[in-house]
């Protein structure tokens, strides 16, 4: 059995949470602007994909081959990188990161980017995803030698990449090789000294897009950091696509792309802001769909419609829009809620759920709410989120939840857990609806989904069917697999 290993340092109402691995973001500045700022401030808009740890590597594709000054530490974005040091950090390419582990511990050592010096000169390489046959590949790697620092897949990609540019004449086709060797969820940005290097898997498991501003060129999780930072989006970069921007421009290689596609449903649902857009849907849109489908096919007589935040408020909206029931503001957010805080004492009334929101009761005393969320993992986030609109008033309180019952892990990169941590995994609709407290639950179905993304049917919905596009594995580097 799996065990997520943020399990041990929190409590249960956090890891009554999903959380994807990563983030990443790199850039190329043709006019030799130093890129550590802009950098700084695409990772502070892919912070919801990471909170444990951050980093930027650069480099100064003018000055000497493979000088590479870097910086990571545990940490979000703006707790990590000061002014000073960002001053330091010199160059006009570079790539960032922001993690949360699902395979490997919490640690600084495993913080990326990961920077690795060999006999062709030095590679930067930022991952978002999580790999299937990473601890074969890790073993093979051990008994020719490799030493490895961390205990994460991203050190086992960089070192074949390494590897193989010592027999190929590119770095791009050093990446093509590792490609063929690694199997799971990946999105890379690799940066070399004159090259950034920007990859997908071939189902495309994990969003990578690309950007333009004057004469630089970005990669990144997510449209939104391209905003961030005035960039323009060009495209998306296709699923197996390797993509290779120099001074010359952005080439492309396509040749590992393959009709099979499967993009992770949960971006849609939960983990992209809603402003972004990932392989031409829109977040929001897709969440506004999700809850005129629950709307559609969960009707309730209710006096009002509410979204626990962030990602359940858009699909409240679209509930509300097509029932005419009115949409309000239940929920205050605490913003200031960052990676840690201190745990309650198990004598203190206090809990996660508490500290993060706060219910309106002027919204929703005497009323009959509709409580619209994006999922449920293990139940006590959402008995304690109904249990509180019914504290503040609420006659009723009617769940609806805009994905479908998570009933498998997932093993490309999405901490969901092993299916015996799963409440839908052992127990019916009803069962949970009596177990949270809600006077009736309805969930987003599973053929339902492709509808929701604006009718795309290229995605995984495996944490809810248990199809998975690629085998799983029978053990990964958290343990063993039951």
């Amino acid at each position: 059995m799996i065990e997520n290993t943020f399990d041990t340092v929190m409590n249960e109402d956090t890891a009554d949470e999903l959380h994807d691995e990563c983030g990443v973001f790199g850039v190329y500045d043709f006019d030799g602007n130093n890129v550590a700022s802009t950098i700084y401030y695409g990772l502070f808009a892919l912070q919801h994909r990471g909170q444990e740890s951050c980093g930027i590597a650069v480099s100064d594709t003018d000055g000497p081959k493979g000088q590479v000054m870097s910086h990571k530490d545990m940490g979000l974005v703006n707790e990590v990188f000061t002014p000073e040091i960002l001053e330091k950090m010199q160059g006009n390419i570079g790539v960032g990161h922001v993690r949360y582990s699902t395979a490997g511990s919490s640690t600084r050592e495993n913080a990326q980017p990961l920077v690795l010096n060999y006999v062709k000169g030095t590679l930067g390489l930022a991952h978002n995803g999580n790999l299937l046959n990473a601890l074969e590949l890790r073993d093979e790697l051990s008994r020719t030698g490799a030493i490895f620092q961390t205990t994460i897949d991203s050190e086992v990609i960089a070192y074949h990449i390494a590897r193989e540019r010592l027999n190929t004449s590119t770095v791009e086709e050093a990446v093509k090789n590792a490609m063929k060797k690694i199997s799971g969820a990946y999105s890379l940005i690799v940066m070399s000294p004159r090259k950034l290097i920007g990859a997908r898997d071939p189902f495309g498991f994990k969003p990578l897009c690309i950007g333009k501003r004057d004469n630089a060129y970005f990669l990144a999780s997510e449209t939104c950091a391209l905003d961030t930072v005035g960039a323009e989006f060009i495209r998306d970069v296709m699923p197996g696509e390797i993509v290779t921007i120099t001074k010359d421009g952005i080439e492309s290689d396509t040749s590992l792309v393959q009709e099979k596609k499967a993009g992770c449903i949960f971006e849609y649902i939960y983990f992209a802001r809603p402003d972004s857009s990932i392989d031409g849907v829109s977040v929001y849109e897709s969440r506004i769909n999700a809850g005129r489908i629950l709307a559609k096919t969960h009707p309730v007589d209710a006096d009002i419609v509410v979204g626990v935040p962030e990602s359940g408020n858009a699909a409240a909206l679209g509930y509300s829009l097509e029932s005419g029931i009115p949409y309000g503001v239940a929920f205050v957010k605490n913003s200031y809620v960052g990676r840690t805080f201190i745990k309650p004492k198990q004598a203190m009334r206090e809990s996660s759920v508490k500290i993060k929101l706060n219910v309106l009761s002027e919204v929703v005393k005497g009323k009959r709410v509709i409580m619209i969320d994006d999922s449920i993992v293990r139940g006590t986030t959402s008995e304690r989120i109904v249990r509180m609109l019914k504290n503040a008033g609420a006659t009723e309180v009617h769940v609806r939840i805009s994905s479908p019952p998570f009933m498998h892990p997932c093993y490309y990169g999405t901490d969901i857990p092993s299916g015996d941590q799963l409440i839908a995994h052992n127990h019916t609709v009803d069962e949970i609806c009596t177990m949270i407290g809600a006077d009736s639950l309805g969930y987003l179905g599973v053929d339902d989904l492709s509808e929701m993304i604006c009718g795309n049917k290229d995605y995984c919905d495996a944490c809810f069917t248990g199809n998975y596009p690629i085998e799983p594995p029978k053990h990964d580097i958290r343990g063993v697999i039951g």
